[in-house]
């Protein structure tokens, strides 16, 4: 099992969760609103009047063979949006209940 969490501007989250529901990922933790800035480039999004928009964050489970799937069709999300801004990163899950 792998743990997906997705950090994407707030436009994006409708598009993120049609995504998780056509790939059958069911289960999902999401925070919205969210604020940050990313590491890389592009603006800070901390929901201010200096910078007002806001993200939306997603945190999922998911077997180990869809990850690569899954990430797939975020970079696809991404590409076609890069300046709203989404990132993505993977950790092994050792153990759930």
């Amino acid at each position: 099992m792998k743990a997906v969490f997705i950090s994407c501007n707030q436009a994006l989250r409708d598009r993120l969760l049609d995504k998780l529901e056509r790939m059958n990922i069911r289960g999902f933790t999401m925070w919205d609103p969210v604020q940050g800035r990313g590491a890389q480039r592009g603006e800070p999004h901390l929901g201010n009047h200096a910078w007002p928009t806001l993200n939306a964050a997603i945190l999922t489970v998911i077997p180990s063979d869809k990850v690569d799937a899954l990430l797939a069709q975020l970079r696809s999300i991404n590409s076609e949006n890069e300046t709203l801004g989404l990132r993505a990163f993977v950790w092994k899950v050792e153990e759930s209940i």
